[in-house]
């Protein structure tokens, strides 16, 4: 990963990130504590007051590459964590494992086929927003996925899982790598998340 890149990018300063290797199929993944236990961003809350009251999530970024046809997947997830329970809205984007959108259920520990097709533009940038949301009920709740102005509407509920001594939100990204590890780079770019 290399930061403050300034080519190509849309806000002056995106952040480069490459995968590789030898080994088939293996993944990078970029992490970022936002709220709560190792907060990047000043908000540790301590006291344990903010994080269970929020409900509803944006994770809105740019993406580029100039050889995204290598990408076996790539994956843009939202984390939350209080009180035991832990929920993960994951998003792959599978690119050589199909065109189509992923999403992964807490329950059984899989990826399921959205039927929504995922075809990221290469040598531009791509933008993606996913909305989300924990429900009154505590389910977690994938409401929709758009990218490059096309909306496809999910909500699809599942219930958390187990995840004592957690409290906090986090955003990841990750890369996947196809079967034979082809190397491939791709640029993010002014990344939000927001949430209330």
């Amino acid at each position: 990963m290399y930061q403050d890149v300034k080519s190509p990018t849309m806000s002056g300063n995106s952040t480069q990130f490459n995968i590789g290797g030898t080994m088939d199929y293996s993944d990078v993944l970029w992490n970022n504590h936002l709220i709560g236990d190792l907060s990047s961003q000043g908000l540790p809350d301590t006291n344990h007051t903010l994080v269970p009251t929020l409900h509803n999530f944006t994770y809105d970024v740019w993406f580029y590459s100039s050889n995204i046809g290598s990408s076996e997947a790539l994956e843009f997830d939202i984390n939350q964590f209080f009180d035991g329970m832990g929920f993960t809205w994951g998003h792959e984007c599978r690119v050589e494992g199909g065109n189509e959108w992923d999403i992964w259920d807490t329950a059984t520990l899989k990826w399921l086929p959205t039927g929504i097709p995922c075809y990221p533009m290469q040598n531009a940038w791509n933008h993606l927003i996913l909305q989300v949301q924990r429900t009154s009920n505590n389910q977690e709740l994938y409401q929709s996925i758009t990218l490059n102005g096309q909306t496809s509407t999910l909500n699809w509920q599942y219930a958390p899982f187990s995840a004592p001594g957690w409290w906090g939100i986090t955003v990841n990204y990750q890369m996947d790598g196809d079967y034979k590890q082809t190397p491939y780079t791709v640029y993010l770019d002014e990344l939000n998340f927001t949430y209330q």
